[in-house]
């Protein structure tokens, strides 16, 4: 599946790169890089890791209280690793979205309900839909003593509410290093809404997410 993606990439890319320049102030919300917000006053950070990122970060980028989310990799040894290394399934890291949040605005908590509900499926171990493989295994990385409670204690409700029909498989990991991904794939949900992975698989999960978690949208 990694080959398909990446040539869709690069047929975008170059669709884009030969279109009519317009702006994207309509488009965007919040800026599209791959860098955090240059004011982190007041804002925490959670990381979580749910197949790809594409969706994973639109889900996270609607909900209220979210200052900026950033698409990269996380959870293995490997160093600035690029998309195509990432995704061979060899550097041990996961596609994964960095959260800066307002905890004032949005808890932890509603984060992991977002996650657990309607971010993605934490029942399939390693494979988020049509794609397969380590780095789309789903993994919720905690930084502290407290969030791993929570993050425990979040599956144990979910499972217990038989909201999936299997169980839960999330790892639940310590936070060590998170790895910016290429700025292309910043904001690609609302770059390439007509992109055939996202009208097929991106889409139907933030759709989800809408619906299940309408009073929590942002309104901006």
């Amino acid at each position: 599946m990694i080959q398909l993606k990446i040539y869709l990439l690069g047929l975008v890319l170059f669709v884009t790169a030969c279109a009519e320049n317009r702006t994207d102030a309509q488009t965007f919300r919040r800026p599209t890089t791959g860098a955090a917000p240059t004011d982190l006053k007041g804002l925490a950070v959670a990381t979580f890791a749910g197949g790809c990122f594409w969706c994973t970060e639109e889900v996270f980028e609607e909900l209220r209280g979210v200052r900026q989310v950033v698409s990269g990799y996380s959870g293995g040894p490997e160093k600035n690793p690029t998309y195509e290394q990432v995704g061979s399934g060899q550097t041990g890291h996961a596609e994964a979205v960095e959260i800066y949040y307002d905890p004032k605005q949005v808890s932890y908590q509603t984060l992991l309900d977002v996650f657990f509900l309607a971010g993605h499926d934490p029942t399939t171990l390693n494979r988020q839909g049509p794609d397969a493989g380590t780095q789309y295994r789903s993994v919720a990385f905690y930084r502290t003593p407290q969030e791993k409670q929570l993050i425990e204690a979040t599956i144990k409700k979910v499972d217990a509410s038989k909201h999936y029909a299997s169980p839960i498989v999330t790892q639940v990991t310590a936070f060590q290093q998170f790895w910016p991904a290429e700025d292309y794939h910043q904001g690609y949900y609302r770059l390439h809404p007509n992109e055939g992975y996202i009208q097929s698989v991106s889409m139907p999960k933030v759709e989800k997410f809408r619906k299940a978690f309408k009073d929590k949208l942002a309104t901006e």
